[in-house]
């Protein structure tokens, strides 16, 4: 079970293109902006030591970013500081939120209200996908690695159980941000798998949907 904690009504939200946070998974990252690292120390004062993921949304014409509605918010569980004040973090997924309103005020972070109604899911126990052809899905893993030249620990991926094996890959994976936010909002695992799968074999066909995989 994923340790139940308090949810605040409001917290602090770091808009990180391409950063995809999901729960029950853990997120490495680099903060040394002086307003994100105002925003750790100030989590870390606080009993649930919360930031929320969330990825901004770019209106034609302007040079100020919206947020997209759904993030999701980790809890800080690893962090060290570097000897010219930098902070390695590490961010674990404890559940997705939908942004209410943004809260104004002199803070040099954005904040918002947020729900957490419709992800109790989320707070569970691990999620199950138990339509998942792990094989197929490997063979279909396995060409795109190739497809891309990438390397990686396969030993690794082959014993990761099915949620992480998912998560994992959605979360590193180099998608676009707008595919990144199909994934988190995903209400399923086994609804992400699909998702996930649709988005490699797109890549493989090199991006044209009229293509077939051969």
């Amino acid at each position: 079970m994923t340790r139940q904690i308090d949810l605040p009504d409001i917290i602090a939200v770091f808009p990180l293109p391409g950063a995809l946070l999901l729960p029950r998974s853990r997120l490495p990252l680099h903060v040394f902006e002086p307003r994100y690292l105002t925003m750790l120390e100030d989590a870390l004062k606080t009993p649930s030591r919360l930031i929320g993921m969330v990825q901004p949304c770019f209106h034609p014409g302007s040079a100020c970013s919206g947020l997209h509605q759904i993030g999701c918010a980790g809890r800080v569980t690893q962090f060290s500081e570097t000897e010219d004040g930098r902070y390695m973090v590490t961010l674990t997924g404890i559940s997705r939120f939908r942004i209410v309103a943004e809260v104004e005020g002199f803070c040099p972070y954005r904040r918002c209200e947020v729900s957490w109604s419709g992800f109790e899911q989320d707070r569970a126990a691990e999620d199950q996908d138990r339509g998942f052809d792990r094989a197929g899905f490997m063979k279909l893993l396995t060409r795109y690695f190739h497809a891309r030249e990438f390397e990686t620990d396969w030993d690794s991926l082959t014993d990761a159980d099915d949620e992480l094996l998912i998560n994992s890959l959605s979360m590193l994976l180099d998608f676009d941000p707008e595919d990144k936010q199909a994934l988190l909002e995903a209400p399923c695992l086994s609804t992400r798998r699909e998702t996930l799968v649709t988005l490699i074999e797109f890549a493989l066909r090199g991006g044209n949907s009229e293509e077939t995989l051969q």
